[in-house]
């Protein structure tokens, strides 16, 4: 099938990918924008997958204050090269990200780096909402299981829906950034701040 230039920028515009990315993502989706989107998601997610080895060195740290002064957020994210680092797309995910640990409060990156006591105490919290409210013991683990992958979720911060389109999480965003740079992109580390909050 022919694809149309319209067609080709406006999956350009919703994804950031090259024009011969777009192309091809919309000749095998038959022009459904919406597939190709997914598509090219997946495609993203491969490409991830094939950088996992490749060194980050280079990167930023930005910070994103909120609220009149009232939460900071500092965020390091790396990249391979200075100049993906310096790109205005790199400075732009990178500010997003701190938006979104101000927003969201996230415990941890991703679900391997959640603190092993603060798992402990939500296992145990979910185990006695559902033995209170008399659910058999037989089908206690289901439950908390059931209930630690919404706490991944709502906590794991690659895994929570993006603050500026709740249609993508922030995985789906790194993986868009990993398939446009074509670069692997690991977000290192963050730490939030909040007034009058205290340390424990």
């Amino acid at each position: 099938m022919t694809v149309s230039a319209e067609l080709i920028k406006e999956l350009r515009e919703k994804t950031g990918v090259g024009i011969m990315d777009c192309k091809v993502a919309l000749k095998e989706c038959n022009g459904d924008i919406k597939e190709a989107i997914d598509y090219l998601r997946k495609k993203g997610i491969a490409t991830a997958q094939k950088r996992v080895d490749r060194v980050t060195s280079q990167g930023q740290v930005q910070s994103y204050i909120h609220g009149g002064g009232k939460i900071g957020v500092l965020i390091e994210v790396n990249c391979e090269t200075d100049f993906t680092a310096k790109t205005e797309d790199f400075s732009i995910f990178v500010k997003d990200l701190a938006m979104q640990v101000a927003a969201t409060n996230p415990v941890s990156i991703d679900r391997e780096s959640v603190p092993a006591d603060i798992l402990e105490k939500e296992k145990d919290i979910y185990a006695t909402q559902a033995r209170e409210s008399g659910k058999p013991e037989k089908i206690l683990d289901k439950i908390v299981e059931g209930k630690l992958k919404k706490f991944y979720t709502d906590s794991c911060l690659l895994e929570q829906v993006f603050v500026k389109n709740p249609d993508l999480t922030i995985q789906d965003i790194v993986n868009e950034l990993i398939a446009k740079t074509g670069e692997k992109i690991v977000v290192k580390r963050f730490v939030r701040f909040q007034l009058g909050q205290s340390d424990e």
